[in-house]
């Protein structure tokens, strides 16, 4: 069906939706073989739009089986809506080897943008220690500013995770009146 839409002019492009264009809602579903179709025929890897953002930040979510696209050019550091580059839903919500994959490809690892400012404080935020510590290991800026919670430290401390606030703070994040409650518990 997608290659006789195709054949019959329909634009690979295209923007609307949930998922923002074809290739997004094909990665999100995790339909390969027309993820590649659309590929084939010219679907921008970068074209914004959507939810997610842009394509690649689909295939940093859990549910796509599709691998991520860095042989077609995508733009790593895309800004999209909610989770606001390719790093953010990985830290959230993917394992640690998906975020050294990014990582090791040259994401920005102090991108800012969407909802959780940068990707140090959507692992925070969740609580996922090794995530949080292979943010550090990459240069994580611990006291960047922005997002929902505001920085790191606020942004484990608001949910109530004494780990990460403690390997925060061992690391240099600066303490501030709404962090201080659950600091002064952690010690």
């Amino acid at each position: 069906m997608v290659r006789f839409l195709l054949e019959n002019g329909a634009d690979v492009n295209a923007q609307g939706g949930y998922y923002g264009n074809a290739l997004q809602a094909a990665s999100i579903q995790s339909c390969e073989q027309i993820v590649r179709i659309l590929l084939e025929n010219g679907a921008d890897v970068n074209a914004q739009g959507g939810y997610y953002g842009n394509a690649l930040q689909v295939a940093s979510c859990p549910e796509p089986t599709v691998p991520i696209p860095f042989g077609n050019g995508p733009d790593i550091d895309a800004q999209g809506e909610h989770y606001g580059n390719t790093l953010q839903p990985a830290s959230v919500i993917m394992h640690e080897q998906t975020v050294r994959l990014l990582l090791e490809n040259g994401a920005d690892v102090n991108a800012q943008g969407g909802y959780y400012g940068n990707a140090l404080q959507a692992a925070s935020s969740k609580g996922h220690e090794k995530r949080v510590r292979l943010l550090l290991e990459y240069g994580a800026d611990i006291n960047a500013q922005g997002g929902h919670y505001g920085n790191a430290l606020q942004a484990a401390s608001s949910q109530g995770h004494k780990q990460i606030v403690r390997l925060l703070l061992e690391n240099g994040a600066q303490a501030n009146k709404s962090t201080l409650p659950l600091v002064s518990d952690s010690s």
